[in-house]
């Protein structure tokens, strides 16, 4: 199975800062796990194991390495790899996803625009405002989805240059 894979944070550092939800889209499903409430080492090693392909943006020095380091019993080797940043850049498309979205013509709804954002919502919610996991939930569930559209276009880009 193809996993589509994303994390929110409260920080860049592995060391100091939490994962604050992990998101994965099967192509049929998304499954979301949130800190504090069902993201267990158990729980998400049931659903990475069935992985025989993965693919993050940026997942290569962040996503992957962050879950690692918070969950250093899970394997996350065991499946290929593929992160759409480096494919990106082959298609002289570059800079973060948000803005390679943009250029490509893909947009969202959440009317979240970035990461920053994604963690004052986090606070937010910590503080007892709901509607702020929710609108989390719903900026990480639009990164995952996305990146399975990305891949498409590249896909379909690649297709077109042969």
């Amino acid at each position: 199975m193809k996993q589509y894979i994303d994390i929110e944070t409260t920080g860049l550092s592995r060391q100091r800062n939490s994962i604050t939800v992990v998101g994965i889209y099967t192509g049929d499903e998304v499954i979301q796990f949130i800190n504090g409430i069902d993201l267990t080492e158990d729980n998400l090693n049931d659903v990475i194991k069935k992985a025989k392909d993965m693919v993050t943006f940026n997942g290569k020095r962040f996503d992957i390495p962050f879950l690692a380091h918070k969950f250093p019993n899970i394997d996350f080797k065991s499946a290929q790899h593929h992160d759409l940043m480096y494919t990106c850049r082959k298609h002289d498309l570059t800079g973060g996803l948000k803005k390679i979205e943009n250029m490509l013509g893909i947009s969202r709804d959440s009317g979240i625009s970035d990461g920053r954002e994604a963690v004052r919502l986090w606070r937010r919610y910590q503080h007892g405002c709901n509607n702020s996991l929710n609108r989390l939930l719903e900026y990480n569930k639009e990164d995952i989805i996305n990146l399975y559209h990305i891949e498409k276009i590249l896909e379909e880009k690649k297709k077109e240059n042969n």
